[in-house]
């Protein structure tokens, strides 16, 4: 029997069920490879310095907050100043955190289709019968996992200095952590689709301008609410939707502070970069269904992609 007929049979090695094993395999390849590549080191090395500088910002901060503490007299405007300080710092390490995934993903896939296929790498796999989606999704899975727990592992660690060194930690921590793991996925998928039509150049310089478009929209967003400006905030929230991942991180900054009121609160919901709101289940779900179209284009353009 072919290879085309064996894929096409639906009890044969080209099965559904013969196609996930299939991509289980490709799934832990990939990881495998991944943790070859010299990108890791890089990454991992400065996530460590961004943690050691984050680790010392956090402590004088504390520390000098501590002694305005002792030595100011209580003001007239009722304001948390540990919950200040301890949710801003810990927003810039989430703005961080997502940078760093974002450069994490963009690499992990960098020519999975088309730099893959160039180099001669795709063939050997597509002349068994194994099926262009299955190798595609296959790959983003793998990628996508890889960076979302690496933005949960240094939220976490991000987190924990900021508790050591202030006693503050996130009223949501939870649903904060996912959100940001979930903006990662996003992206991730993002780049999988870039990558069925660009080289590995093009591919990154698209992905991470796409990145740079996101948060710029955030901070248009900003400055509409500052300015009030319902033409500002309508194009924040039109763009924030064609790029979910800084609609999930806005999402994620709100569940910093989701429980904290008054004055503090209101201060905490201007940002930092790119303000916070609540947009509930249904950016989660539009998420969710935003990966599975580009990933369906990706698999649809891979198909047709003379290789």
């Amino acid at each position: 029997m072919s290879a085309a007929s064996r894929q096409a049979a639906p009890g044969g090695d080209g099965g559904i069920g013969a196609q996930a094993r299939l991509g289980s395999v490709i799934a832990r390849y990939a990881v495998r490879e991944s943790l070859r590549r010299r990108v890791l080191p890089v990454v991992g090395a400065l996530t460590a310095a961004f943690l050691v500088f984050y680790a010392l910002g956090a402590h004088f901060a504390f520390r000098e907050l501590g002694e305005l503490e002792t030595t100011s007299p209580s003001g007239f405007v009722d304001i948390d100043d540990r919950a200040l300080a301890g949710a801003t710092l810990t927003g810039l390490a989430m703005f961080a955190t997502l940078f760093l995934g974002a450069v994490l993903a963009t690499f992990l896939t960098l020519g999975v289709v088309r730099g893959d296929s160039e180099t001669g790498l795709l063939q050997p796999l597509l002349a068994r019968p194994v099926a262009r989606g299955t190798i595609l999704v296959a790959r983003a899975i793998a990628a996508a996992a890889i960076a979302a727990a690496y933005v949960l592992a240094v939220f976490a660690v991000s987190v924990a200095i900021t508790h050591l060194t202030g006693d503050y930690t996130p009223d949501q921590l939870l649903t904060a952590g996912l959100q940001l793991a979930a903006a990662v996925v996003v992206i991730t998928c993002i780049s999988v689709l870039v990558s069925v039509f660009t080289s590995s150049t093009a591919q990154g310089i698209t992905v991470l301008m796409l990145f740079g478009a996101g948060l710029t929209a955030g901070l248009l967003g900003q400055i509409g609410d500052a300015l009030e400006s319902a033409t500002l905030i309508d194009i924040s929230e039109w763009m924030s939707w064609m790029l979910p991942f800084e609609a999930l991180y806005q999402d994620a900054l709100y569940a910093l502070t989701a429980e904290t009121s008054g004055v503090t609160g209101f201060l905490l919901s201007l940002g930092p970069f790119g303000g916070a709101r609540d947009t509930g289940i249904v950016l989660d779900l539009f998420a969710l269904l935003y990966c599975a179209g580009l990933l369906g284009l990706a698999t649809a353009a891979f198909m047709r992609r003379d290789l």
